[in-house]
């Protein structure tokens, strides 16, 4: 048996991956994956395609092949073993099972793939020793890590011990004259009247002085720098200089606000005030549709990608509310695919568009996190342009020294879409571009150098809208690639739940449904 490579392709025969364990050219082993496309034929169930000179054995994973290369002399089981292996792995070492995911983690599956072949021969591994081979775990390198932590933690320490030194030193420096006059003036005071109402009432003035004096310094030394309080009494004259160091602060971070810059103040807690968090769930049953939105438009027109990702998810409070069933509905889209969850009764959802699970006796679980457990899944793709939401076209033009750029979006009559925001790149600009006419709002980003027009709704009184700047020459290409975001109350699979079916005796359960669309990746390349 003799494996010349170990490669993912994509269904049109593009290289994503490829591992050879011969001597190969590169042209050769192209040659050979961009062939193997044409020689899978349609509905077959073979896993393996054989040639004059070579024999493919493969596995489909989602919209990807991955594919052995061997000759003709290799024995076949020990292939279909070594791609079953293959298969596992690949999985657990890329996050997503497409281009843009098999791509990032390519050094990674190319290192699982020499451990498990070698010189073209299977090595007798596991999974398990596969993981634990790539781990390459040290020791050494551990405590090594460990040693350099607890030098930087101790730093750390140090150095904070340090700042609050310097602090504690300035603080008593200008709290310097103030504490030597309140001092000279309780002795002026109190040697005056010891004199005339003894030694008693000498002492008892003046430790009421002192009293008062301590106070003053403790309230002082224990407020957080840079927080002032309504009932606090107005500082001494020898702290003018600290409230001109805080404008001057406040200055520069007002600075860098206006130049987009995300600014965390450090403002310690009022005793009392908690975090405002997202209200949870207050019905007993909680379902949400959501479906996220990949689509790439050209700039010259036409559709390059076009991927809707649904789920529906199920959130239940309480453990008895459990015992239910869901009745769904959907637009009856033939694009649109199902996929429902392994514990759900797919004979049941199939014939009455019912998810239940499998054990009627089980219930579904309670207090997941986030929107809860999900029970379907659904994927649309297409190559319609009809059906996009919301299409941008972008018209730059260098007249003189300057660059007029016009763009215009026209928006589908399905969706009423919320909360627009149309990123464009800018080339490096000295001052903001000059907007001659919008139609909605816009906002200079000076950290990545790019204008954001928004639109708070698109309905059917602004399907269409344009916007014109001018900013000095540039290539028309800097404008792109234009990155759209928005929501819609409204989803591609119209998916909808009519009703919920109580397993137990009594009335349903009060329940209530959230729908979105968002977008995760929109873009005009």
């Amino acid at each position: 048996m003799v494996v010349l490579a170990a490669s993912i392709i994509s269904k049109s025969g593009k290289a994503l991956v490829s591992r050879q364990f011969v001597d190969m050219s590169r042209i050769r082993i192209e040659g050979y994956l961009a062939a193997f496309p044409k020689l899978v034929g349609t509905g077959k169930q073979h896993t393996y395609v054989e040639t004059e000179n070579v024999r493919y054995v493969y596995q489909p994973i989602e919209t990807l092949y991955l594919v052995l290369v061997t000759n003709k002399q290799s024995n076949i089981l020990e292939d279909l073993d070594t791609l079953r292996l293959l298969s596992k792995l690949v999985p657990d070492y890329s996050y997503s099972l497409d281009e843009e995911g098999i791509c990032k983690t390519a050094f990674e599956l190319i290192f699982a793939f020499d451990e498990v072949i070698s010189l073209g021969h299977k090595e007798n591994v596991t999974v398990t020793q596969v993981k634990q081979y790539c781990e390459m775990e040290s020791h050494e390198e551990k405590l090594h890590k460990l040693v350099q932590q607890s030098k930087i933690n101790d730093t750390n320490e140090l150095m904070k011990r340090k700042a609050n030194e310097i602090d504690k030193i300035k603080i008593e420096k200008n709290r310097g004259g103030y504490s030597a006059s309140q001092s000279f003036g309780s002795a002026r005071i109190d040697s005056g009247f010891g004199n005339e109402m003894g030694n008693s009432n000498s002492n008892a003035f003046g430790s009421g002085s002192s009293f008062g004096l301590n106070n003053d310094i403790d309230s002082f030394s224990t407020k957080p720098k840079g927080i002032t309080s309504a009932s606090a009494k107005a500082p001494p004259k020898g702290l003018g200089m600290k409230l001109g160091k805080s404008q001057k602060t406040n200055q520069f971070l007002e600075s860098l606000k206006a130049e987009g810059e995300v600014i965390v103040e450090d403002v310690r807690p009022i005793v009392g005030q908690s975090k405002a968090s997202a209200p949870p769930p207050t019905d007993p049953v909680t379902l949400t549709v959501e479906e996220k939105l990949n689509v790439t438009l050209k700039r010259d027109g036409g559709l390059g990608n076009f991927d809707v990702l649904g789920t529906l998810s199920l959130q239940v409070l309480n453990p008895d509310d459990g015992f239910i069933q869901v009745q769904i509905e959907s637009g009856g889209n033939p694009a649109v695919l199902f996929k429902t969850h392994p514990n759900i009764n797919k004979e049941m959802f199939s014939k009455e568009n019912i998810l239940g699970l499998k054990d009627p006796n089980r219930p579904f679980p309670h207090n997941q996190a986030g929107d809860g457990v999900g029970l379907l899944r659904w994927r649309m793709q297409s190559s319609d342009e009809s059906i996009v939401p919301l299409t941008i076209n972008c018209w730059p033009s260098v007249s003189g020294n300057e660059t007029y750029v016009n763009i215009e979006y026209e928006a589908s009559s399905m969706f009423d879409l919320q909360n627009v925001v149309i990123s464009v790149p800018l080339p490096a600009l000295r001052d903001p571009p000059n907007v001659s006419q919008i139609d909605g709002d816009w906002r200079y980003d000076s950290r990545n150098s790019a204008l954001e027009w928004s639109i708070d709704l698109i309905d059917n009184s602004n399907r269409s809208g344009s916007l014109e700047f001018v900013v000095p020459p540039a290539d028309s290409s800097v404008f792109f690639p234009i990155s759209v975001r928005f929501t819609s109350s409204r989803t591609f699979s119209d998916m909808k739940v009519v009703n919920i079916l109580p397993l137990k005796s009594g009335s349903p359960p009060k329940n209530s449904q959230r729908t979105l669309l968002s977008t995760e990746n929109y873009q005009v390349v």
